[in-house]
């Protein structure tokens, strides 16, 4: 299969991550981007990568530019799906994809139109562990499904400025860890939810701080989600079906799951892949879709997860300032 040359716009703490993932597999980026310039310059530096954009639009614009990694603030995704897909870019972008459905809709049909692949780098759609047990549980082995269970809690600073709480960097607890959720949620359901109910707890900023959200499918499955950003709370997912039950720990990345059989109580632990080759995989997988070997990304799924999401914040009241009519105001793009 071709190799490709990745190029990361941002160099934060997952651009980091892709750099060394590639690293453990003998491989570099091939290009990096920044508003800071500098930054781009020292990232290059430390991983060994051989082209440093002046600026955003030179990424777009390199013919050697495969596919590019957008790891930029929420906000900025859409304007940099819709240059580099124009430019003929392959894209693999950070959760959450984009701010709402209308932005992922307008992507999706600007890759379709290319003959590009568009993807959400989501790690539980391409971590082992998690393609064994939606086998073990769409397979029956279990019993039917009934119920989804999900926490996920972190503790940050009230620091309204920073970007889990500010509204100009699209900040609160559903696009930011509410995204990993439903989408572990998405991934067992054999349907998309059809039935939402939910309540939603405001930070000072009025981004939502803290929610809960009930889900049912059209197959009768159920799924609760807990979310904060001002309390901790294990990354716990429980997965429930008639003959037994699944719990994954630290699940984003999850290499381990245990299972309990409801007859008598016997407990079997699986393990499959590893936590830190968790951007390996969704390299890998973004290649092969790339390459047309295989169609590993999930776009559907990213789409069902963008759309509850969506509609989630409109029963809120919650609209970011580019969603609102009128906005004209540009924020900076890295």
């Amino acid at each position: 299969m071709k190799e490709y040359n990745w190029v990361s716009l941002g160099c934060g703490v997952i651009a980091n991550e892709l750099a060394q993932a590639m690293a453990a597999q003998g491989r570099h980026l091939y290009g990096v981007a920044n508003r800071t310039h500098q930054k781009a310059v020292e990232f290059a530096q430390k991983y060994g990568v051989e082209r440093v954009y002046e600026r955003i639009e030179d990424a777009f614009a390199d013919p050697k530019a495969d596919i590019i990694y957008i790891s930029t603030p929420h906000n900025t995704h859409i304007e940099y799906l819709r240059a580099a897909l124009k430019s003929g870019k392959h894209v693999l972008c950070e959760k959450s994809i984009t701010l709402n459905t209308g932005e992922l809709e307008e992507a999706a049909a600007l890759a379709e139109k290319n003959g590009l692949v568009l993807a959400e780098a989501m790690t539980i759609y391409h971590m082992p562990l998690y393609r064994r047990l939606r086998e073990l549980v769409q397979g029956g082995a279990l019993g039917p499904l009934r119920m989804i269970q999900m926490n996920f809690g972190s503790y940050k600073e009230y620091d309204m400025e920073n970007r889990f709480f500010n509204p100009r960097l699209a900040g609160g607890a559903l696009l930011d860890i509410g995204v990993y959720a439903l989408s572990f949620v998405r991934w067992f359901l054999s349907q998309a939810p059809d039935r939402v109910l939910s309540q939603m707890k405001p930070a000072p900023s009025g981004v939502d701080e803290q929610a809960g959200i009930l889900l049912m499918d059209p197959a009768g499955e159920m799924a609760t989600v807990a979310l904060t950003l001002h309390a901790k709370q294990p990354k716990r997912g429980t997965i429930a079906c008639d003959k037994g039950y699944i719990e994954v720990y630290e699940y984003p990345r999850a290499e381990e799951a245990v299972i309990t059989y409801t007859q008598d109580g016997r407990r079997e632990v699986l393990r499959e892949g590893r936590t830190g080759d968790a951007l390996w995989y969704e390299i890998r997988d973004m290649e092969r879709t790339v390459a047309g070997e295989a169609d590993e990304m999930h776009l559907d799924l990213t789409r069902d997860v963008t759309e509850l999401m969506t509609r989630l914040r409109g029963e809120w009241g919650l609209r970011y300032p580019e969603e609102e009519p009128g906005y004209a105001g540009k924020e900076p793009l890295l």
